[in-house]
Formats: structure tokens, C-alpha cells, sequence
């Protein structure tokens, strides 16, 4: 699944989500998820589309049972010549050999002290279809 999502391979990425999988970033929280691979992909791509190169680092995973945890890290770059490397904890659920839940935390301001200025314009102008309110489900 990481492989995929590095190298932008949405249909592959799809995959390896069940249809019921919530994603959120967890700084935003829950009442801004996506649920289900078409939508999570939708809310991806919003943030990973636009740069000119990605890609996701491999780091510590650490497994209990159907729960992970995966300590890693991305490069963005954008066509602008801005770039960032962002630290990511993810926490997965597998069931059955899907995703079911995927929760990402991040530090949003490192993100936002190197984007360039018009980052923001793009969620703002964005198809938000995909948010589902996760409120309570987690």
C-alpha cells in the first residue's frame, strides 16, 4: 500500500482499502474523514496531486494483532521549488487483509512553513465530496 501511495498509483492504492475504511489526518480531525477508497483517494489527491514529486520513506512498523503503527516520513516538492519533509505516525486497522481504518498525525504548521503561498488556495478550490463526519466512530 505505501509503495503504491508513493508512487501516486491510485488504483493500486484502492486496493488495499476495504469499503468501509475511514482515513483522517489527525490534525484536522474527525468531522473532515473520508470513508470508503474512492473517496480516500479524492481527499489525497488534493494534497499529493498537485507536487511535482512525492514519496513516502519507510520507518518503524509495529504490529498488535490487526492494529499498526508506522513511524515514517515524505518529501513534497513542489514545481515552485518549495519542498517539505514531513514526520508521520500512522496507526492502521487490517481486517481480512484491508485497511479499515487509517489515521494519519502529523505536524500541520511544518507543512504550512514550507508550502508555497497559494497551498491553501488548492483545498479551498478543491472538490470536497469526499468529507465524511467520523465523529464518534473512532
Amino acid at each position: 500500500m505505501w509503495k503504491a501511495l508513493s508512487d501516486r498509483n491510485w488504483a493500486l492504492l484502492k486496493t488495499h482499502l476495504s469499503d468501509e475504511c475511514i482515513y483522517l489526518d489527525m490534525p484536522v480531525g474527525p468531522a473532515a474523514a473520508a470513508k470508503g477508497p474512492e473517496d480516500i483517494v479524492k481527499r489525497l489527491k488534493i494534497g499529493l496531486e498537485p507536487l511535482a514529486s512525492y514519496e513516502n520513506f519507510p520507518g518503524l512498523l509495529v504490529a498488535n494483532g490487526n492494529d499498526a503503527m508506522y513511524e515514517h516520513h515524505e518529501q513534497w516538492h513542489w514545481a515552485t521549488g518549495e519542498s517539505a519533509v514531513l514526520q508521520f505516525v500512522t496507526v492502521h486497522r487490517v481486517e481480512n487483509g484491508k485497511v479499515t481504518l487509517w489515521k494519519d498525525y502529523w505536524d500541520m504548521g511544518a507543512l504550512a512553513n514550507h508550502a508555497p503561498p497559494d497551498w491553501m488556495d488548492n483545498f479551498a478550490s478543491a472538490d470536497m465530496s469526499w468529507v465524511f463526519d467520523a465523529t464518534g466512530l473512532l
